[in-house]
């Protein structure tokens, strides 16, 4: 080889001595290709997400795990309903259900924020929730949810999507499978028929009569969900652009549209229970009002709320249910998984349990929870089909037929923007 160019030789890591940009180069390379190494070595392997569409999958990896379904906790008849679901999900799948009760779903929502923001990506604190509205819709955006999932879920054969809109639109926000259906709801006004022989049938009806009967009407503080429902049904009653209330609000219309809501509020509110000074803080208030004879009027966002009351003695047996002619909102409740949820597995068989014909037959009793089924009833088995044609409805429940069509919600920014202006002109009375 004398007289040759020298040869690198890679087993020996030798160059040239006059080639030092190539030594440069080889060092570079071999550092960057180290660094790779130990970056892989210390990345913790990435988390398989669950397929629920591999459901036997999904049902082995649940068993063992705890799942905390964060739940509004303001409704002993609820709480109680959840906590049989613990019993039958630890008894058929081994998984343990830890209901954390919350005042405000959007306490939950935080803790996802909380946790996204601090770089928690895996093993969150909050596994399920019970969700609606404005708050699925910030976690949708923000990109807090796990899925799509709830449609393959195995009970969602039950659901008849295409032909309830609200399963798939919440709040006009479209659901893509990232919430799972548990429960109907439509707002019902309750009255004492001792005292109320024709129950106003309208907004401007209920108005008059408050004005006649002062005192004898209280609906929740807005900050609860059905005080808030209540001022968006006024709402879609008065507004002169119903099909604007489906979109989202803005600065430019928001004062216009809702100038007829105001203008009824401030009629309605001196004719309230307290004069409008004080409000009851959620339907569990509201029943005792109604069981003490404060009030004589007032709503739930539950149709069998009143049956159940009644068998359980909260109420007295003279209290009925009406709607209003022109209808009233109406929709599903659901529950979602946030994104970094540590028991994803867990979640999802909770859920579908909760879709189980034998779970919507249990929360239809009026004698417990009373909420309505999110089920066809055409497309469950005979056995279960039969159970549920049979199942009494409680002495102050509508049919289904009396309760008629609803009204759809409003997109989620009304009701936030409602909710914030009403403190500004009421709250602080």
């Amino acid at each position: 080889m004398t007289g040759a160019e020298p040869i690198w030789n890679p087993m020996m890591l030798s160059y040239p001595p006059n080639d030092r940009t190539g030594l440069r180069q080889m060092l570079k390379r071999l550092l960057l290709s180290a660094l790779a190494a130990a970056t892989i070595a210390a990345t913790p392997a990435l988390a398989i997400e669950p397929d629920p569409a591999n459901w036997p999958a999904v049902v082995a990896k649940a068993r063992g795990q705890t799942v905390y379904w964060n739940a509004w906790g303001g409704e002993q008849r609820i709480n109680d309903y959840i906590a049989w679901v613990g019993t039958q999900v630890a008894a058929r799948y081994g998984i343990t259900l830890e209901h954390v009760k919350l005042a405000s779903t959007s306490d939950a929502v935080s803790k996802v924020v909380a946790e996204k923001a601090a770089g928690r990506s895996a093993g969150g604190t909050v596994d399920l929730i019970w969700i609606n509205g404005p708050n699925f819709a910030s976690m949708k955006q923000n990109g807090l949810l796990f899925g799509p999932w709830a449609e393959s879920l195995p009970n969602f054969r039950f659901v008849d999507a295409a032909g309830n809109p609200e399963i798939r639109r919440d709040f006009t926000v479209p659901t893509e499978g990232l919430e799972a259906p548990w429960d109907r709801a439509q707002i019902v006004f309750e009255y004492d028929g001792t005292y109320v022989k024709a129950p106003p049938r309208s907004a401007e009806a209920l108005l008059a009569w408050a004005k006649a009967n002062p005192g004898r009407f209280a609906f929740p503080d807005p900050s609860n969900f059905l005080g808030a429902t209540f001022l968006k049904q006024v709402l879609s009653e008065l507004a002169a652009d119903k099909a604007r209330l489906l979109e989202p609000a803005n600065d430019v219309d928001f004062p216009a549209a809702t100038r007829p809501l105001w203008a009824y509020l401030d009629a309605l509110t001196p004719a309230l229970w307290r004069g409008g000074r004080a409000y009851p803080a959620n339907s569990a208030e509201l029943r005792r009002l109604l069981a003490d004879r404060e009030i004589a009027i007032t709503l739930s966002f539950n149709p069998a709320e009143a049956s159940a009351a009644i068998a359980n003695r909260e109420l007295p047996d003279s209290v009925r249910t009406y709607v209003f002619d022109g209808g009233t909102i109406g929709n599903a409740s659901f529950v979602a998984i946030p994104f970094n949820a540590a028991h994803k597995e867990g979640a999802m068989v909770v859920a579908d349990f909760l879709l189980s014909p034998e779970a919507q037959l249990r929360k239809q009793d009026p004698a417990g929870f009373g909420g309505f089924t999110v089920l066809a009833a055409e497309r469950l088995p005979p056995d279960m089909r039969q159970a549920f044609a049979g199942q009494k409805r409680g002495i102050a429940t509508l049919s289904t037929e009396e309760l008629g069509a609803h009204l759809p919600e409003p997109h989620p920014s009304w009701m936030t923007r409602i909710e914030a202006e009403w403190k500004k002109r009421y709250g602080a009375r």
